[in-house]
């Protein structure tokens, strides 16, 4: 199980950037959930069995799945987390 945990900065709230990278998850079958946080970026822990749908699920977050939405940076590392079932989006 491959699992990391991204933090996403630039215009990615109030852009549907959660929503997109929800429908986006979903059609990787990642699992894990998507967080606005109080400093304007959002936080993304991900998960799935499939190592090319993660690098996929990461490199559309680098570009942003939203259409308005813009990554001026993005950070990738891996994580140790309990499994999630689903994908849910957070606040």
């Amino acid at each position: 199980m491959k699992k990391v945990i991204m933090n996403v900065s630039g215009r990615v709230q109030g852009v549907g950037f959660r929503f997109a990278t929800y429908q986006l998850a979903l059609s990787l079958d990642i699992k894990g959930t998507v967080k606005n946080e109080d400093n304007g970026s959002v936080t993304i822990q991900a998960q799935t069995d499939k190592t090319l749908n993660m690098q996929t699920f990461i490199n559309e977050v680098r570009k942003s799945p939203a259409k308005f939405g813009r990554v001026d940076y993005l950070d990738v590392k891996l994580a140790n987390f309990p499994d999630f079932k689903k994908f849910t989006m957070l606040n």
